[in-house]
Parts: C-alpha cells; sequence; structure tokens
C-alpha cells in the first residue's frame, strides 16, 4: 500500500476507497497486506485520471472493466493510454486505438466521430507525440526503480528508444540502476558508452562510466574515466574524492595528496 501511495501520489484513504468502489481487487499477502499488481497499478492511475476528468463513475467503472480483461499480466513494451475524450474513454494500446466502454476499434485519423459528435483523438504532430511518449515511460521507470528493477530498465529503455532526439536523463538513470547490480556493470557501461556518443563533453557521464570501470576491476580505465571527468568539470568534488581513494590503491601517494586536497577545498 505505501509503495502504490507513493507512485500515485495520493494518499491511503483515497487508495482504500477506489478499492472499495470496485475498481481494483488486490490480493492479500501472508500478513494479510494488499498485493497490487501491474493491472492493479494501471487501474488506480486511469481511474483516478478519469475521475478528474470527470468522467461518470459508472462510466469509469464500465471502461476499466473491460480494460482490465485487455491488460497484461507485466509491463507492456508497446505501452498503454487511457484518456478522455469528452464524456467516453479512449484507450490507445500500441498502434491500435479503441473505445475503452463499447470495446469499437476507432479509426487512427487526427479526428473521428463518436455518437455523433466530432472528438479530437491525437492532434499531436509525431514529434512531440513520441517526446510525450519517452517521458511517460521514464517517469514510470523512476517509480519502479525502488520496486521493479526489470520494469524500471524496460521502461528506461522504451524512454530511449522513443525518444525523438537523444534522452540524457533516461541514459544517465539507466546506467546507474544497472550499476547498482554487481552483475550488470558491464551493461551500464555500455548505456554509458552509448550515450557519450551524444554527450562526449558530459563530466557526469565520464564519471559514471569511471564508477563502472571501477566495479569491474578495470582501475586503469576508471582512472583515465575520472582524469576526463574533471577536464571537463575540475570542480567535481566527488570525482577528487573518488580518483584520490583509486589512485592510493594503485600505490599513488602524491596523486592521493593532491586529489584529496582539491576535494577538502571543494567542499569546505
Amino acid at each position: 500500500m505505501r509503495e502504490l501511495q507513493a507512485m500515485l501520489g495520493v494518499s491511503r484513504g483515497v487508495v482504500s476507497g477506489l478499492i472499495t468502489a470496485g475498481f481494483v481487487s488486490p490480493l492479500r499477502g501472508p500478513r494479510n497486506e494488499y498485493r497490487f499488481t501491474f493491472q492493479d497499478v494501471v487501474l488506480l492511475r486511469t481511474a483516478l485520471q478519469l475521475r478528474a476528468a470527470r468522467i461518470p463513475p459508472r462510466k469509469i467503472v464500465m471502461a476499466l472493466s473491460r480494460l482490465r480483461k485487455a491488460l497484461p499480466d507485466e509491463l507492456p513494451l508497446t505501452g498503454i493510454r487511457v484518456s478522455a475524450v469528452g464524456s467516453d474513454v479512449a484507450v490507445r494500446t500500441g498502434p491500435s486505438q479503441w473505445d475503452a466502454v463499447t470495446g469499437q476499434l476507432l479509426l487512427d485519423f487526427e479526428v473521428a466521430e463518436i455518437k455523433g459528435d466530432v472528438v479530437f483523438l491525437d492532434t499531436t504532430p509525431a514529434q512531440e507525440n513520441l517526446a510525450n511518449q519517452a517521458q511517460e515511460w521514464y517517469d514510470l521507470g523512476e517509480q519502479l526503480r525502488t520496486s521493479d528493477v526489470n520494469g524500471a530498465e524496460r521502461a528506461y529503455r522504451k524512454a530511449i528508444v522513443l525518444s525523438p532526439k537523444p534522452f540524457y536523463a533516461a541514459y544517465v538513470d539507466l546506467g546507474a540502476l544497472l550499476c547498482e547490480l554487481e552483475a550488470r556493470c558491464e551493461d551500464a557501461l555500455h548505456v554509458f558508452d552509448e550515450a557519450l556518443t551524444h554527450f562526449p563533453q558530459d563530466a557526469v557521464l565520464h564519471f559514471n562510466r569511471a564508477i563502472a570501470f571501477e566495479e569491474l576491476g578495470r582501475f586503469g580505465d576508471a582512472e583515465q574515466s575520472y582524469k576526463r571527468c574533471l577536464e571537463l568539470d575540475p570542480s567535481y568534488a566527488d570525482a577528487h574524492h573518488n580518483l584520490a581513494i583509486l589512485l592510493e590503491k594503485r600505490g599513488d601517494p602524491q596523486g592521493l595528496v593532491r586529489h584529496l586536497n582539491a576535494y577538502r577545498r571543494l567542499t569546505t
């Protein structure tokens, strides 16, 4: 329940009210605690958004009941977008768009007719639409990183693939996420290397790359990456600190003193 509240940004009372109203039926764990599935999270988030859009409660329940049957058990790679269109609910899954209550497939034009009224379903330019989708996947990765590492990784990677231009934050956070897992440091290194092809002068990427090298025991490469980071940003205190410790391990007492002093000057 606490993790779900944090993901949705609402109080326990709001979540409990949505459960009581029948929007979701979570399972119970061994200590009688609520256990929410990916489907539950999508449905609850959708219920909040539709309620804020003033969709009638009865129509929300009907829409979510049909949506529940269509949702996969795990995070979908195609993405799911649910939006209020007038008093109706439209669902997009990958290239398909359909009415959440009737199940009727909606034609993928900029405008379509629903119940005789012309409503705008998607007038966003393609590039802007991709950027919005990439941002949504990135936000999902941020929400999942403490509770579902695999889901967070997939969300970050989807954000990188969808983004019309290199997605700096997604690269940084994906690499950091992988580097927290000892067995994935090599994968993290590949992420940072790819990011550096787009942002070669970024000190943070060189710093994170150095950490990945250290975790892999490639101390010479780590030293060079820390030095490159400091060439780009001499005031990067953490890089001075880490390089000082690394140089001590490598038998360079002068380097240790030089970078430790620099670290102290920058942090006092």
